[in-house]
């Protein structure tokens, strides 16, 4: 033990026993594990690996120090660092309020559940049960995003369920499906970046979104990998690469066929690979040779030379691996783009070996975990489908229900967001989301949680979407609610939960078991614990793609992680995929040509140039946790848009000054940062805020036809100088 110093340097003396909680990290993908010591003043701290961090103006100390693991190496990011203030932040809501009037009122949880049974099933009498609809989280563990799929269909017996994860991976997810025949973030294990000799970042921001990743790849360089980065933007991430592909927002997939020509023109295909391990490489060469290098370049506002300099260092190099995120996939195109980048992984046979593969770098920290087992509208448990009859019926087993009671497939979370704007869906209930924020054409959504009949949110502070509930429940932080998530490699992970709930605040589970005892189903909700809930969910994936029936808490506590599928107890879970066969019952992977797709918005006269979103260091989501805490809050307490200097002079404004954007769905008010960072024909405004500065005020609704992720990355402004007399 080493004494904590004061601010004056006096050496303090203990005085109460500190309180020290293993978790880790409430955010992004990687899931760092860390250690977080609160004590009151004068107490003593124990010294780490990391030096303490210690927060003085809290009326409690808290210390943070990072364990070493096997996915973040014992690192973390200033997010996780900060993570604790939210969680003990007096913002906290603690109680349920309901709705009077125009204020909140507080009431108890037994006028809550009262109040949400009677409201729900008058809904459903009067409407039918499909009038309901559940809005989840990528940020929920396991057991909740499982247990709210499993209320939807057997407690409400309602279609419509759907998460915000849908505008995370749906694209990438879609893609590996059908080219890989499953969908796992990534392929291969983390510790494979630093085999790799020429790795492909494409749409993917690690330095801001991810920064504890950044030393595998800066590890690569070392041992003299040639990096690749696909971005409109100069970010972090491509000031380490040997090559930064500014493509124009939208033209991803044509850039890949133009790599793609580059590489078959190069002679650099891995023949064998392909004939052996892949179907329908014929038709893909026939597309790709009717192209040329220099009509893409011309597209993708790439030059050609710069093209074939990447396909050439990709398709040379001894093993490489390629990286996707948002950038790629939130696009109307974006499952194609996505598939595009996996025909040049699989023509270059980097696939199925130490440092080749490919990985979807998940945004949420249990994105894949979220759709795996039910929040997704068309998914059951282990990823079995809510439309196939053998899927239906184990599910309907393991649920102790005929498998006529499953309600069929609902629709995307945006296209709920319309049926709500439409009244087909009269109640709703949203958990871990705030999709007033997070979905494109924001206005629309703020338009149609006005027009329900009934609207429960269940968070821990006052979100935009919690403006706007009849009734608010209070839930448990990271530090208190137990479970497992599952990180970006596909390796699922325990996170305990130790610290006391504040107030009157519930786990997620326990309010949905609550809620279905009132409404007649509690014999399918008996539940005590987080764990009684993860050993129905072993069961329930057993023999589907996402097959988690080898995991338990005891070996997740044992051997701190296990990678899915893992079918038995004895399996160790699979950390690289396709090393011999894909999953496809045929065992090959399927190739595709892939069209050059122009986005559904173009650019005209009103509104000329692109604007693309994205997120910064500081911040997570739609910040309603983020904001919360003072530290991160006060390193970008606003948002911004960033414009290159020929475009700030074209629209007349200048840096640091207020500006409107404006698109065909409506306007914000950011602030200007003027940048040679970014390309001529594009603007970037994060994603972090709400009310006017809430981005997706102007996105694009238009969706993906295949996987319904909407075009966040690519719509058509107009910036204008902001005219304080218009908003008088």
């Amino acid at each position: 033990m080493q004494p904590v110093k004061d601010r004056q340097g006096t050496a303090q003396g203990a005085s109460a026993s500190p309180f020290v909680m293993e978790t880790q990290c409430p955010f992004c993908s990687v899931q760092c594990k860390m250690r977080l010591t609160e004590f009151a003043p004068n107490a003593l701290l124990a010294a780490g690996g990391n030096a303490p961090v210690l927060d003085y103006d809290e009326p409690v100390q808290y210390a943070v120090e990072a364990k070493p693991n096997k996915a973040s190496e014992g690192r973390l990011c200033v997010k996780g660092m900060n993570a604790y203030q939210h969680a003990v932040s007096d913002d906290r809501i603690v109680y349920p309020m309901a709705r009077r009037g125009d204020t909140f009122e507080r009431i108890s949880w037994e006028e809550a559940n009262a109040m949400m049974a009677e409201r729900l099933q008058a809904i459903a009498a009067q409407h039918g049960r499909d009038a309901i609809g559940l809005y989840g989280g990528g940020s929920l563990t396991n057991e909740s995003a499982y247990l709210l799929g499993k209320f939807a269909r057997v407690a409400l017996r309602t279609r419509y369920i759907d998460y915000n994860g849908r505008f995370c991976m749906s694209a990438a997810a879609s893609a590996g499906n059908k080219t890989f025949g499953i969908d796992r973030g990534l392929t291969n294990p983390l510790s494979d970046i630093p085999l790799a000799k020429c790795i492909i970042l494409t749409g993917t921001n690690i330095a801001e979104c991810q920064p504890t990743l950044t030393p595998y790849f800066t590890k690569a360089k070392e041992n003299g990998a040639y990096i690749i980065v696909i971005d409109p933007r100069e970010t972090g991430t491509s000031k380490m690469a040997d090559l930064h592909l500014r493509v124009k927002p939208g033209m991803d997939a044509a850039l890949a066929n133009g790599m793609l020509r580059a590489l078959i023109e190069e002679g650099l295909v891995d023949e064998k690979f392909v004939r052996a391990r892949t179907k329908g490489y014929d038709a893909l060469r026939a597309h790709i040779e009717a192209q040329s290098v220099e009509a893409i370049a011309e597209l993708a506002g790439v030059p050609a030379e710069s093209i074939r300099k990447a396909a050439i260092a990709f398709g040379k190099a001894e093993t490489g691996m390629v990286f996707t995120a948002r950038g790629v996939e939130q696009q109307t195109d974006g499952f194609m783009a996505v598939r595009n980048f996996l025909n040049l992984t699989l023509l270059t046979g980097k696939i199925g070996k130490p440092g080749c593969g490919y990985g979807a770098v998940t945004g949420q920290g249990n994105g894949q975990g979220g759709r795996e087992h039910g929040q997704k509208a068309d998914q059951l448990p282990g990823y079995r489908l809510i439309e196939n009859e053998a899927h239906r019926a184990y599910i309907a087993g393991v649920w102790n229900i005929d498998p006529s009671e499953l309600p069929g497939k609902g629709v995307s979370a945006y296209e709920m967001m319309e049926k709500v704007h439409d009244r087909e869906i009269r109640a709703l209930i949203v958990m871990g989301s705030n999709p007033v924020v997070s979905n494109p054409n924001a206005n629309l959504v703020e338009e149609a949680m006005e027009r329900l009949e009934f609207l429960v949110v269940a968070d821990m502070f006052m979100s935009e979407t919690a403006r706007s509930a009849d009734l608010i429940l209070p839930v448990t932080s990271y530090l208190e609610n137990k479970g497992t998530l599952t990180n970006l490699e596909g390796r699922v992970l325990l996170r305990e939960g130790s610290r006391p709930a504040p107030g009157e605040a519930r786990h997620d589970w326990r309010i949905l078991c609550d809620l279905a005892e009132r409404l007649g189903r509690g014999q399918y909700f008996a539940y005590s614990d987080a764990e009684e809930i993860f050993e129905e969910l072993r069961i329930a994936s057993k023999g589907g793609v996402a097959d988690y029936y080898g995991i338990t808490y005891e070996r997740l506590r044992r051997e701190e992680g296990v990678y899915w599928p893992c079918p038995s107890l004895d399996h160790v879970g699979d950390g690289r995929l396709f090393e011999s066969t894909f999953a496809h019952s045929d065992g090959l992977a399927e190739l595709v040509p892939v069209e050059n797709h122009f986005p559904d918005e173009r650019t005209d006269e009103a509104y000329p140039i692109y604007l693309t979103t994205g997120r910064v260091l500081s911040h997570y989501l739609t910040g309603v946790q983020t904001r919360r805490s003072h530290t991160l809050a006060s390193r970008d307490f606003e948002s911004f848009v960033e414009l290159h200097p020929n475009a700030a002079k074209r629209f007349g404004v200048a840096d640091g000054q207020l500006v409107t954007l404006t698109s065909r769905r409506g306007e914000i008010v950011v602030r200007c940062r003027v940048t040679r960072s970014i390309r001529e024909d594009t603007v970037f405004v994060p994603m972090h805020w709400g009310d006017v500065q809430n981005v997706n005020k102007v996105t694009n609704q238009a969706l993906d036809p295949t996987c319904r992720m909407p075009g966040f990355k690519v719509c058509a402004v107009h910036v204008r100088p902001l005219v304080v007399e218009h908003y008088a």
